[in-house]
Formats: structure tokens, C-alpha cells, sequence
């Protein structure tokens, strides 16, 4: 405390004051005056940590717990899935991936221990007793631990220092698995701990800031690598409630205009935060955006509840009550901070659930106008939904934009049951889904980009609304989760075993809402797939990819129809092989039989009359291609 405190204190204009430690003074003196060249140590080449990404195949893994056993999968469309690896008791609690899919991360009572490579060898271990919570930073350069239990020194080994005695939350390299900083876990105004709520800090996009919030009184704000708060002192909000990072910017290309600076650039180096604070006496309820790490004030209005945000928008959930105060409402304030002074739009709803589309311009809303919901004996109640898109300025005759961008409502679904919204990661699909319901597992499958007949495309274009189709509707007893997967072809939902022992399991679909898989399992606990790093390829490359998508679409099929050729040499392989056992078990039996009645002084089955023996042989047929050819007179 000594040294934080006094450690390049200024005296004067000129002199600091420097306080070090009477343990480091010993270490120091007792360095031999020779120098020694340490050892050099031995290169052991390492495995590719991105080796799954080279599938010819260009499947996805996923992660499954079941019972003790941890085991990773290929998925391979309408087959059964592939297993890589498997392990029993490979965590005591659960897993989880890194932001990107490099690692898998498991949990033990010592710490946590970081997996992968094609052999999946333990790559490096932290060590943190009783670690209950992990999170990494957005580019997995750090990875965040927290544990219940304080950290006490006395043991010989352990990373801790006489700084990290008490705290319960430390902040690792993932690289090189040093202990970085330690912090405490947060406390309310009269010092007892509060509730915890993780992430406890928030990462910037670009692993260089994490920050924390101390409610009611600052948001405190850190840089890497040195961990050190920027400014070197917190800022100063009275009554701070929360805050959210912008996600990653598309950044633009370095510029010297201010108002582009504003925003977030590489070469200002600049990133977006937002927090909010309630009404203290006569200030009214506000939500800030503020960049960092110039501290500087963006954009200022006077609202209630943050919800959700993305990057070129902000949509905040003002919570509202009647006069009465006996019902409430909600309003949606969405900030366009990507345009001159950051224009907020207003849009009134009672609001159960809201997304981003990812990678696109509109949004989902779940409502409701139901007297049940939000009451302790509220049962199945009556959902709208609703879809948004922004509808952006027209070109005027001189080449200038006419109007305003304002978001438009697309269509309201009326009467549904649905609860929870999950987007593709790519966007344009999306599942409407009822969860934890005890009377309604629904699922629908829903495209925002449907064109249907060719002709009609022109038509879609000025009607949002006609490019809605629902592809499917289906159902999943007892569904608790849904995931996924990176590249937004298949999703799985899944009945987890950590919440009820109804019919776990999980399965898989298509994007279309197509069932490829259904696998019951008992003790079923968890299901994730394995994320992907952003694609590599320039949007150009992409355009053409899809301009192509026909082409390739045929060597795809000519590799399916291979790949069902080698199944079905398989299985007949397979049905030969168990002829064949049966045969040499059907020989053996005889064989005995024959030793047996010799023995018994009986004659032998061959020398018996076989004219009533019947043989039976039976023939199945099997389709392998059809093909129907129209002929013109």
C-alpha cells in the first residue's frame, strides 16, 4: 500500500519521491556482479491451434457434456456426428470456449486449464482455487477468473503477492499464463460484497481497455498492458447504474475530420462507451456516449434503461410507469451514431425480448398486451411480434439524399407464444422460440430474405414485408437452450438435464427448420459449437462467392452424392460382415451339435430325411437413383 501510495510522489516541480519494497532491496543487492548467459531453451514446435479450420469439408466441431464424459464432434449434416476426442472427467463443472475457438477452457477445484491442437494436449493452466466464473477478451489475449474464495498466501508455488491477498478477481496473459493484476470483487457503498454480476469487467473490441463500474459513484477504466487506469483515475459519475462497449467498429480509413474522429477511427485510436444514470433529485434520467480514451462526451439524452447495442446503432429501453404507477410500459430509443449529432427515433411497446439482426440493419421485438404477464400467477400469455429495417434516404434528382433514414416496420406477427429471439449469426434467418415454458415448446423458422419466383424480385425490393416466409414450424419438448453454429447453416436446440430430466437430449436442424438429427441421451448437460475468427476474405471475394454460389453449389452436390456412395459401401460391407459371423456361428453350433449327439449314441442330423427342410431366401431391393425424363412430341 506504501509503494501505491507514495511511489513517484511529487515533491516539487522536479523531485519524486521513490518508495520501494525492503524485499526487493535485498533481492537487488545480493545479484552476482558477473553476468551469466541463461541457458537457452530448447524450441519444441507446437501444434496449429487453428487446425479445424482446414476441413476440406469445412465443417464445425461442437463440445457435448454428458454425465463425466466431455467429448468433441464433426458434424456431418443428416449423419450421425463424428467423434473427435473423448474424455471422462475432464471437468468438474462445465466448459466453455474462447471468443474465437481456439481453446476449450475446463474447470477444476485448483483452476482452469486451456485445450487444443489436433491432439487437444493441455496448452497451459492458471491457478486459481476455487475459480467458479472465466471470461476471455475479444482477441483471447486475456482471459479474466473469479472465485468466491480470497486469495490467501502461504503456499510455495503460487503466483500470489502480498498485492493480491484478499482479492477474488485476477486478469491472466493467456500467451504466456503470468498473472497480469488482481483485483476485489465489487462492494456496495457500506463496504459488504455485492451480487455478483459477470462479466464484472467489459472489454473493449480491441482487447486495449477494460473497464468496471462502481454503481452510483464511477466507471473505472483500465489499459493494457500495463493495467493501469487511463488518466490514471476513474471517472466521476454520481449515480452510474451500467455501461456497454460499442462492439467492433468496421473501422473507416484514418481521417483528419473531426466528426469522423468522433466516431472512432484507427488512427484517433478512439472507442465508444455508453452508460446511464437514473433520476437524482432535480437531474433527469440520462444515457451518455462517451469516447475513450478521451473522455470525451459524444452524445447526451435523458432516458431511464440501457437494453442492447451494436455499432452503428444503440437501442435503449426507457422503463415507464402510468400515472397510477399500477402498470408500466416501455419505450425503444434507438441512437444512429454513425450520423451528424447521433439522431435518436422513439418507438412505444411493452417490450419481452429485442435483437440486432447481426451483420444487417433491423431488429426484432417480442410484445405484449396481456393482463397476465409480469404477475406471480402469470400462465401462457399472447406475444407480437414485430420486425423493423432502416429505411434510408432517397437520392434526390442533383444526387443529394432527400428525407431522413428512419426505421420502418416491416411486419407484426399477432397471437404467438414466443418468448426469446434467436438471429443467425449471419443474419437474415431467424428463430422465434417459446422456452422454459411448461405448456408450449415452439419453434419457428422464419427467412427476412425470401425471393421466391424470380419475377417477384423487383416486387420484394419495395416491400420489405413480401420477403417474409416462414419456413417451418416445429416443436421441441422440454427445449432449454438453443445454439447456433458459426456459419448459420444448422442450429440445435437441446433439453439440458441441468434443468429438468425431461427428454434430454438435443437436435439438430437446417436453417429451413429441416429436423437432420435427434439424439435422446440421459444426463445431457451441455451442448456448444465451436466458434469461428472472423473470415479472412475481403467483401469482394464474398460478392463473388455468392455471384458464383451456383457453380460451386454443383461440385458440392457431386461430393454429397460421393459421400452417400461411400456410406452405402459402408453399410454393405458392414451387412456382409455380419453374414459372414453368422455363418461361422451357424457351422460352429452344428459342429457341437454333431460332437453332441455322438456322444449321446444319436445319428447324425445329416443322415436325417432333409426332404421337409425349407429354405427361405429373401430379396430387398433398394432405390439408388431415379430419374424422370420428359419427352416432347
Amino acid at each position: 500500500m506504501a509503494v501505491k501510495q507514495y511511489d513517484d510522489y511529487p515533491m516539487d516541480k522536479t523531485h519524486y519521491l521513490k518508495v520501494n519494497r525492503f524485499t526487493d532491496i535485498e533481492k537487488y543487492s545480493q545479484i552476482e556482479e558477473e553476468y551469466k548467459e541463461p541457458d537457452e531453451e530448447k524450441f519444441v514446435e507446437k501444434e496449429h491451434l487453428r487446425s479445424w479450420l482446414t476441413d476440406s469439408q469445412a465443417r464445425d466441431q461442437f463440445v457435448l457434456y454428458r454425465g463425466d464424459d466431455v467429448i468433441i464432434f464433426w458434424n456431418r449434416k443428416t449423419e450421425p456426428p463424428e467423434e473427435i476426442y473423448r474424455r471422462t472427467n475432464w471437468t468438474e463443472t462445465y466448459v466453455q470456449w474462447s471468443p474465437l475457438g481456439t481453446y476449450l477452457a475446463t474447470f477444476h477445484k485448483q483452476g482452469i486449464a486451456l485445450w487444443g491442437g489436433p491432439s487437444w494436449n493441455k496448452i497451459i493452466r492458471f491457478f486459481h482455487p476455487g475459480v467458479k466464473l472465466i471470461d476471455f477478451s475479444p482477441n483471447e489475449k486475456y482471459l479474466v477468473t473469479w472465485s468466491n474464495e480470497p486469495i490467501m498466501l502461504g503456499s510455495s508455488g503460487t503466483p500470489f503477492g502480498p498485492d493480491d491477498e484478499g482479492n477474488q478477481v485476477i486478469i491472466w496473459d493467456v500467451h504466456s499464463g503470468i498473472l497480469l493484476r488482481s483485483f476485489p470483487s465489487s462492494t456496495n457503498p457500506e463496504g459488504t460484497p455485492n451480487k455478483i454480476k459477470w462479466p464484472i469487467f467489459k472489454w473493449s473490441p480491441s482487447d486495449k481497455y477494460f473497464a468496471r463500474v462502481t454503481p452510483g459513484q464511477q466507471i473505472s477504466v483500465y489499459e493494457t498492458p500495463s493495467m493501469g487506469l487511463v488518466g490514471k483515475k476513474s471517472i466521476k459519475i454520481e449515480g452510474v447504474v451500467d455501461f456497454e462497449w460499442a462492439p467492433a467498429f468496421e473501422w473507416a480509413p484514418a481521417s483528419d475530420n473531426e466528426k469522423d474522429k468522433q466516431f472512432g477511427d484507427k488512427k484517433s485510436g478512439e472507442e465508444l462507451i455508453s452508460y446511464w444514470t437514473p433520476e437524482i433529485g432535480n437531474q433527469p434520467a440520462r444515457v451518455t456516449l462517451l469516447n475513450i480514451p478521451s473522455k470525451e462526451i459524444v452524445r447526451t439524452r435523458n432516458l431511464v434503461n440501457v437494453s442492447d447495442s451494436n455499432s452503428d446503432f444503440l437501442c435503449v429501453k426507457v422503463d415507464r410507469h402510468t400515472k397510477t404507477k399500477k402498470s408500466t410500459f416501455a419505450n425503444l430509443e434507438i441512437y444512429r451514431v454513425r450520423e451528424k449529432d447521433i439522431p435518436v427515433e422513439v418507438i412505444e411497446v411493452k417490450v419481452i425480448a429485442f435483437a440486432w439482426e447481426p451483420k444487417g440493419e433491423r431488429f426484432a421485438i417480442i410484445t405484449t398486451n396481456d393482463p397476465n404477464y409480469n404477475q406471480p400467477t402469470q400462465t401462457g400469455f399472447k406475444t407480437n411480434v414485430s420486425f423493423y429495417y432502416l429505411e434510408k434516404p432517397k437520392p434526390g434528382k442533383g444526387g443529394e439524399t432527400v428525407g431522413t433514414a428512419n426505421f420502418k416496420l416491416i411486419k407484426t406477427l399477432e397471437k404467438k407464444s414466443s418468448n426469446a429471439i434467436y438471429w443467425s449469426p449471419q443474419g437474415r434467418h431467424v428463430i422465434l422460440a417459446t422456452l422454459r415454458s411448461s405448456t408450449s415448446f415452439d419453434l419457428e423458422f422464419w427467412d427476412l430474405d425470401f425471393e421466391g419466383v424470380t419475377e417477384q424480385k423487383e416486387f420484394t425490393k419495395a416491400d420489405p414485408a413480401s420477403c417474409m416466409q416462414l419456413m417451418s414450424t416445429q416443436e421441441h419438448y422440454g427445449i432449454t437452450d438453443i445454439e447456433w453454429d458459426p456459419t448459420g447453416r444448422y442450429v440445435i436446440t437441446s433439453s439440458s438435464f441441468w434443468r429438468h430430466t425431461m427428454e434430454n437430449g438435443y437436435t439438430i436442424w437446417d436453417f429451413k427448420g429441416m429436423q437432420l438429427q435427434k439424439l435422446l441421451m440421459d444426463k445431457f448437460k451441455q451442448l456448444l459449437w465451436r466458434p469461428r475468427p472472423k473470415s479472412l476474405l475481403t467483401n469482394e471475394q464474398k460478392k463473388k462467392i455468392k455471384k458464383n454460389l451456383r457453380e460451386y453449389s454443383k461440385q458440392f452436390d457431386e461430393e454429397d452424392a460421393l459421400a452417400q456412395t461411400s456410406v452405402s459401401k459402408e453399410l454393405l460391407a458392414h451387412r456382409r460382415r455380419l453374414i459372414d459371423e453368422w455363418n461361422a456361428w451357424r457351422k460352429r453350433v452344428e459342429k457341437e451339435l454333431a460332437e453332441e449327439r455322438e456322444r449321446a449314441g444319436l445319428e447324425p442330423i445329416s443322415k436325417r430325411d432333409d426332404e421337409n427342410v425349407e429354405i427361405i431366401e429373401e430379396w430387398i431391393e433398394e432405390v439408388v437413383e431415379e430419374t424422370e425424363e420428359v419427352v416432347e412430341d
